[in-house]
């Protein structure tokens, strides 16, 4: 069965001090469709998006590099030395500054939830966990637990761990280690944060090089996504992928010599994507009689981005995935913002519970017909300069009512109802 996650929870990292969970379980309401969530276990409702607002600066994008942390830190972790630093940055604006960070998911996998979480500094880990318990079930089963007196293994819930404490240096984690050694569950567990992607909506060229393998090879996804462009009518009538090997002849001249050599070595037999935009040619009367070819860093910078991200947001509907986006509407109209969405939260599109968790400025995406209350999230900073994460559902109104489903939620948004919006002073 493939990971869902359920949530996740983060503490003393970067502008976040205290403990900030942002949840992707489903709560008692019956707002918009029921497409947006997955029943799991009798009412155990799993969403499929979540919407992160607030104003700049409020800890939108730390909340997703928390996550960003985390997963880096896991895959990291068997390749460090034993005197290697972690990667740690904490809050700095309090005067408590020993205190470790923070990292806990909750997930779904082969039927069963898992809770696991790590403190550390930047010398070592300074605690690990990880519990189990049947999916809807509450009570949990200790797997392992890690502290400053060492690492203490229910053999009979995780045999693999046995004898594996010794091994196990300060900064590195025990699960990954376990994993590292062989170990059946370890294995899976970190497989499955290995489909665990954040990617960013602004420094979306990052992302071309995966999205032209995908296309140029037909990886799943392919055709949604070529279909998408369709959809969409960005201009051109099709796309068109040309692999060639790198002329490295092409370096600069004014390069040094010996850089210049090494690297012509190193790219010999490399070969490279290049991707095209078909466009049609027209006579004077309107009737098509050619086309022509375009490179795709011609085109708009709008188009450019769908095209981008389109590897990362298609092969996660295609396999599964969960997908963290920082700034989804940068660059992007709204209604084709609206749609990626829509694509995630509809089980045709989304046949394999994808799951998308991505910030915005994009108010016309605050709509009862596209999410749910509890699929919407908000960012804001304290007195302290400390970031504080609530859902919409948390909100209570100064007639002592919660939002209801049927109001405006992107009027009484900017009307300021709901916080996380910034302060102008005059």
């Amino acid at each position: 069965m493939i990971a869902m996650l359920l949530e996740f929870s983060c503490a003393n990292f970067r502008s976040i001090n205290g403990k900030c969970t942002i949840s992707l379980l489903g709560q008692g309401i019956s707002d918009a469709s029921e497409a947006n969530f997955t029943l799991l276990h009798k009412k155990l409702k799993v969403l499929k998006t979540a919407a992160l607002y607030g104003a700049n600066s409020s800890g939108k994008s730390n909340i997703i590099r928390a996550f960003a942390s985390m997963i880096g830190h896991i895959m990291d972790s068997v390749k460090l030395n034993e005197n290697d630093e972690l990667d740690f940055d904490p809050f700095r604006l309090s005067s408590a500054q020993n205190k470790p960070t923070f990292f806990e998911l909750l997930f779904t996998l082969n039927k069963k939830t898992y809770r696991y979480g790590f403190e550390y500094n930047s010398k070592s880990i300074q605690g690990e966990w990880l519990y189990s318990s049947s999916i809807g079930g509450k009570t949990e089963k200790v797997l392992f637990i890690r502290n400053e007196e060492g690492i203490g293994v229910e053999l009979k819930n995780f045999p693999e761990g046995e004898n594996k404490e010794e091994h196990t240096n300060t900064n590195r984690l025990f699960l990954s280690l376990c994993a590292q050694l062989g170990g059946e569950l370890s294995k899976q567990i970190i497989t499955e944060f290995t489909r665990m992607n954040v990617i960013s909506g602004i420094q979306s060229g990052r992302y071309a090089g995966f999205s032209k393998i995908m296309l140029h090879k037909h990886l799943d996804g392919c055709d949604e996504a070529v279909a998408f462009f369709n959809k969409m009518k960005l201009g051109f009538d099709g796309i068109e992928t040309v692999e060639k090997e790198i002329d490295s002849t092409s370096l600069p001249i004014e390069m040094p010599e010996e850089l210049k050599e090494k690297l012509i070595e190193e790219l010999k037999g490399k070969r490279s994507i290049d991707l095209y935009s078909r466009h049609k040619v027209y006579n004077t009367h309107g009737k098509v009689v050619d086309t022509v070819s375009f490179d795709i860093d011609e085109e708009s910078e709008g188009t450019k981005k769908l095209i981008q991200l389109s590897g990362p947001i298609f092969n996660t509907l295609a396999e599964g995935k969960i997908l963290w986006i920082d700034e989804l509407d940068a660059k992007m109209h709204p209604l084709i913002s609206q749609y990626i969405v829509a694509l995630f939260n509809d089980p045709k599109t989304n046949p394999h519970n994808a799951q998308l968790i991505f910030s915005t400025h994009d108010t016309h995406l605050l709509s009862s017909k596209l999410l749910r209350r509890d699929q919407i999230w908000f960012t804001e900073k304290d007195e302290r300069e400390q970031t504080d994460l609530y859902n919409m559902m948390d909100i209570v109104l100064p007639d002592g009512n919660k939002p209801r489903s049927d109001s405006n939620f992107e009027r009484n948004y900017i009307a300021g109802r709901y916080g996380a919006i910034p302060y102008i002073n005059e």
